[in-house]
C-alpha cells in the first residue's frame, strides 16, 4: 500500500507507519484482555481540509478512519484493525474563539477539556462538564462521547453545552451541524445526533460550545455514613430539601481505603460510604444552601461533615476524589472500570448487587460514582494474566449489565459503548430502535469506513 503512503507525502500530511512506532495506537485505556492489532498508519491532520484528504485516500483505498484523541476511552472506541488509519488529531489543539458576549467557544477538538476550563474562567466565564481525567480529556472524545462527570446533576453533560460541529463526512464532504446561536430548531438536530456518535457517522474537526457565567464560589462537603443505605437516603434528602447542589458523588468503602492506602489525605477508611457534596453560586446563596445541607445531613446519620475553607482546600479534597481509579489500579496489575446507570431511587440495590457479584466471583471491586444523576462505576482490580480472573470479569460484566438493565437503568451515562459494549447493546435497545440507529449508520457511512465495528 505504498501508494497510500505517497499520497500522503504527496499532501505534506505527516504519518507513522512502522510497526514500533504504530504499536501503541493498538490499543486505547480499555483493559488489554487480547493481543493487539496493528493499524495500517497512524496519521497527523493539521486542519479540517487534511481530514478531509485522508478521509478520500482511505475510501478509494478501501481502508478506514479511527479517529483518535487522548484514548482515555474505557471501552475500546479507538481500537484499529490492520485496514485502518489511525487519525490523531494532536496537531488539531486551538481554541480559535472565546466570545464573552455571544457566550461561546469555538475549537479544535484536540483542545483537553481542563485548558477549555482554565480559558474561559479567566474571562469570568464556565463550561460545566468535568470528567475526572479532565487534564488530558480532549474536547473532541467528550463530543463523541457525550461525556458527563460529577456536574451533571446540576448542568447537565456534553450534549447540553455543543450547538454547532464541523464535520467531516465518510464521503469527503464537510458539513456543519448546526448554528452558532444559542437556540436554533431550523431542521433536525443534527448537532445532537453526532454527540455521542462515537465516530461512526463523521469526524469531528471543529466544536462550538455555549458557555454560562463562572459562579463566584464554591463550597465542598466530604461526610461519612455507617451505610450505603444511609448515604443514597442523604442524596435524596438533599434534594428534597430543595439543595440544588453541583455535585453529589458516592464513595463506598473499598474506594475510600484504596484511596487512603495511595495517597496522603485525611479520609476516613473505616466509614462504609461518603458523600462529596459541592454546592456553588454567590456568597449568600452559597451561605443559604450550606445551613440547610448542614441540618439535612445531620437528620440523615452523617456520622462526620468535614468542609472546605477556601478553594485550596476545594481542590485537596478534590484531588483525593479523582485520584481514585488511579490507587485503584495499583491494588493489581490491571483495572477495569464500567460503567452503568440507573434511577436514583436504584442506586442502594443496584450497589448491593454489584458488591454481591463480586462477592461470589471474589473479584475486588471499589464503587464510586455519580449518586445525584444515578451513574456508578465499579472499578474492578484484577489480573487478566490470570485465565480465572479473565473469565470472571467476562461473566461480571455480563451480570453487572443484567442487573441494570433490570432495575430500570441502561449500559453507559457517560463512557459509551465502543467495541467492548457492543455484544451486550441488544439487551438495552428494543429492536425496532436498533434497526434505525443502523440505518442512519447507512445512510451516513454506506461503506463502514468511519470506526467500524464500534456500537453496532
Amino acid at each position: 500500500m505504498q501508494k497510500v503512503l505517497n499520497e500522503f507525502k504527496k499532501f505534506n500530511i505527516s504519518f507513522l507507519n512502522k510497526k514500533e512506532d504504530i504499536y501503541p495506537y493498538a490499543y486505547d485505556t480499555a483493559p488489554v484482555k487480547d493481543s493487539a492489532v496493528l493499524p495500517f498508519c497512524v496519521v497527523f491532520p493539521k486542519n479540517t481540509q487534511d481530514v478531509q484528504k485522508i478521509v478520500k485516500i482511505a475510501s478509494k483505498y478501501d481502508l478506514n478512519i479511527v479517529p483518535r484523541g487522548a484514548a482515555s476511552c474505557h471501552t475500546s472506541g479507538c481500537k484499529p484493525n490492520n485496514k485502518s488509519i489511525v487519525l490523531h488529531l494532536s496537531l488539531m489543539d486551538k481554541i480559535i474563539e472565546i466570545n464573552k458576549e455571544d457566550l461561546t467557544a469555538r475549537m479544535q477538538p484536540y483542545v483537553t477539556v481542563g485548558h477549555l476550563q482554565k480559558e474561559v474562567e479567566k474571562m469570568g466565564l464556565f463550561f460545566p462538564p468535568d470528567p475526572s481525567n479532565l487534564a488530558v480529556s480532549t474536547v473532541g472524545g467528550a463530543v463523541a462521547l457525550s461525556s458527563g462527570g460529577p456536574r451533571t446533576f446540576k448542568y447537565g453533560t456534553t450534549k447540553d453545552y455543543v450547538i454547532n460541529l464541523e464535520v467531516v463526512l465518510a464521503s469527503g464532504e464537510i458539513m456543519h451541524t448546526g448554528s452558532n446561536v444559542a437556540k436554533n430548531v431550523t431542521g433536525y438536530n443534527l448537532t445532537q445526533l453526532f454527540t455521542g456518535s462515537e465516530g461512526g457517522l463523521g469526524v469531528i474537526t471543529e466544536i462550538t460550545f455555549k458557555l454560562i457565567p463562572k459562579p463566584e464560589k464554591r463550597r465542598v462537603t466530604l461526610c461519612y455514613f455507617d451505610s450505603i443505605i444511609d448515604a443514597a437516603a442523604a442524596v435524596n434528602n438533599v434534594i428534597n430539601a430543595l439543595i440544588v447542589p453541583s455535585t453529589l458523588d458516592l464513595l463506598d468503602k473499598n474506594t475510600l481505603s484504596t484511596i487512603k492506602k495511595f495517597n496522603p489525605v485525611e479520609i476516613l477508611e473505616e466509614k462504609e460510604a461518603a458523600l462529596l457534596i459541592e454546592i456553588d453560586g454567590s456568597d449568600a446563596k452559597i451561605k443559604e444552601d450550606n445551613e440547610k445541607l448542614l441540618s439535612v445531613l445531620e437528620q440523615s446519620n452523617a456520622v462526620k461533615i468535614i468542609q472546605s475553607k477556601n478553594d485550596d482546600e476545594n481542590e485537596e479534597i478534590w484531588k483525593a476524589r479523582r485520584s481514585a481509579y488511579a490507587c485503584v489500579a495499583k491494588l493489581k496489575p490491571n483495572v477495569a472500570t464500567e460503567d452503568v446507570v440507573v434511577n436514583r431511587s436504584k442506586i442502594v440495590p443496584l450497589v448491593e448487587g454489584i458488591q454481591k457479584i463480586c462477592k461470589k466471583y471474589n473479584m475486588m471491586v471499589c464503587i464510586m460514582g455519580h449518586a445525584g444523576d444515578g451513574n456508578i462505576h465499579p472499578n474492578f482490580a484484577l489480573n487478566f494474566d490470570n485465565k480465572k480472573d479473565k473469565e470472571n470479569f467476562e461473566k461480571i460484566k455480563k451480570e453487572l449489565f443484567q442487573l441494570a438493565i433490570n432495575l430500570g437503568g441502561s449500559l453507559s451515562g457517560e463512557h459509551g459503548i465502543g467495541s467492548e459494549k457492543k455484544p451486550y447493546l441488544d439487551m438495552a435497545i428494543e429492536p425496532v430502535a436498533l434497526k434505525y440507529m443502523k440505518e442512519i449508520k447507512k445512510l451516513f457511512d454506506p461503506n463502514d469506513i468511519m470506526n467500524p465495528n464500534k456500537m453496532f
